[in-house]
């Protein structure tokens, strides 16, 4: 099993900046990547960035290529999320997920946490 909590969200401006935080705890040995995706209500849930366990690999969704850089901190068992240049269109609820070894989806997830970014 694998726990994962988001922390960091909250309110912004257009062209501000946020850091989210997903700390993972139990069989973080076992975890071959971890992203983000986000959703908002009545939408389907979008993939935003990843990254592999040992951080030598990073993709992006384009929407948020250039503005948002996800990296992790191994010591620490936690990746980020640094979101410059917020636009209106990045609010939604922020959630990392854990996809291990051997598996071909993301089975862990953290409980979410908000963005909300005004005009």
């Amino acid at each position: 099993q694998v726990q994962l909590v988001e922390s960091g969200g909250g309110l912004k401006q257009t062209g501000g900046s946020l850091r989210l935080s997903c700390a993972a705890s139990g069989r973080t040995s076992s975890i071959a990547h971890m992203g983000w995706f986000r959703q908002v209500p009545g939408k389907e849930r979008e993939f935003v960035a990843r990254i592999n366990w040992s951080g030598a690999n990073t993709d992006y969704s384009d929407s948020v290529k250039g503005r948002f850089t996800i990296s992790r901190d191994n010591a620490k068992n936690t990746i980020y999320l640094q979101m410059n240049s917020l636009k209106p269109e990045d609010t939604a609820v922020y959630s990392c997920a854990a996809r291990l070894f051997g598996d071909t989806r993301h089975a862990y997830w953290g409980q979410g946490t908000q963005v909300t970014v005004s005009s």
